[in-house]
């Protein structure tokens, strides 16, 4: 990728409309990492890059559920220039602030300008295609929920609201044979400024994936806790695997949704319509989730925000739910 071939990209493992991810090598060592490379002659573009590694760059320390950034490079034509390093960063992430987000092309109009990110290499592609080729298994399923709101605590104490949460955004990456859920694809999320709760910063762009998007997202008046019912989402597909066919892309994703008709309906937006609606969790069969998990999805799809929980208090209610808990045999 560099003069220097610092870097030997293997294969590409991923596209959307705003990148493309490829499984690379660090030459020096051999060892794996992901690249992400997005296109900066788009302003649209240059905003969910910026957006990427201010996220990324504002953790101070790594959390184990949290995609880890190994640097940030600038390409401008075939130039390459760092612009952080292990949360280091240089004077150069402000030229590519100034220059781009004004609308402009980056230095030489003339010239591709990429902006590439090296992260560390999840080898066991993401969870929605992890979970749906494996059999439903509640001590797995425990595990993640355990691991995601590990994740999305450490985020929101670190000021940052991912407001993109999916199944297809969960990487899975392994330690020692165990699978390991890694948040990733930060191009949607805000770094609020200043310290103080989280939750007290309010946000109006709608933004997200329909089926996990809140109803406060679909007003376009929300606070982090939109991350938390899209975590309820995610968690009540894992449970019971409910699915449905994404219209774009034609795969199958796990989410929940109301029927109208032929018509399948975010909860959000079905929420949005009517308030008053009740949840029936489970869905399936009710051998599926015991009591306490039920209740805790219901406290995380709350219609009101101020009656959900917060991410610190589904950390902890986590760590208490008797779903997917090994159980004790009888001394007697």
């Amino acid at each position: 990728m560099a003069t220097e071939a610092k870097y030997s990209i293997l294969r590409e493992v991923g596209r959307g409309s705003y990148g493309v991810v490829y499984e690379a090598i660090l030459n020096q060592t051999r060892s794996k990492v992901a690249v992400k490379r997005m296109h900066c002659n788009v302003p649209e573009n240059v905003e969910l890059a910026l957006q990427e590694f201010w996220a990324l760059q504002s953790i101070q320390r790594q959390h184990e559920n949290v995609i880890q950034l190994e640097e940030c490079i600038l390409q401008n034509g075939q130039v390459f220039q760092p612009i952080s390093h292990r949360y280091r960063k240089s004077d150069n992430h402000l030229l590519l602030i100034e220059t781009c987000l004004k609308g402009r092309r980056c230095m030489d109009p003339k010239s591709a300008c990429f902006l590439w990110f090296v992260m560390e290499f999840c080898d066991g592609g993401n969870m929605n295609e992890y979970l749906l080729s494996r059999s439903p298994d509640a001590q797995l399923n425990h595990s993640f929920m355990r691991q995601l709101s590990s994740a999305v605590a450490f985020l929101h104490r670190n000021q940052i609201v991912h407001r993109d949460l999916k199944s297809d955004n969960i990487l899975i990456s392994y330690r020692c044979g165990s699978p390991i859920v890694k948040v990733a694809d930060f191009g949607l999320s805000k770094v609020c400024q200043g310290k103080g709760n989280v939750n007290q910063h309010r946000f109006s762009s709608a933004c997200g994936s329909n089926f996990y998007m809140a109803p406060e997202v679909w007003e376009g008046h929300y606070t982090a806790k939109a991350d938390i019912f899209a975590l309820g989402i995610i968690f009540w597909a894992m449970v019971e695997r409910i699915t449905f066919r994404d219209r774009d892309t034609e795969k199958e994703l796990l989410g929940i949704y109301i029927c109208q008709g032929k018509e399948l309906i975010p909860l959000g937006e079905a929420l949005l319509e009517n308030p008053n609606m009740k949840l029936k969790i489970p869905l399936k069969s009710k051998r599926s989730m015991p009591g306490d998990l039920c209740e805790l999805l219901r406290d995380m799809l709350a219609f009101h925000p101020k009656e959900r929980l917060d991410a610190f208090q589904l950390e902890a209610r986590i760590r208490q739910i008797s779903y997917g808990r090994k159980r004790q045999r009888s001394l007697s």
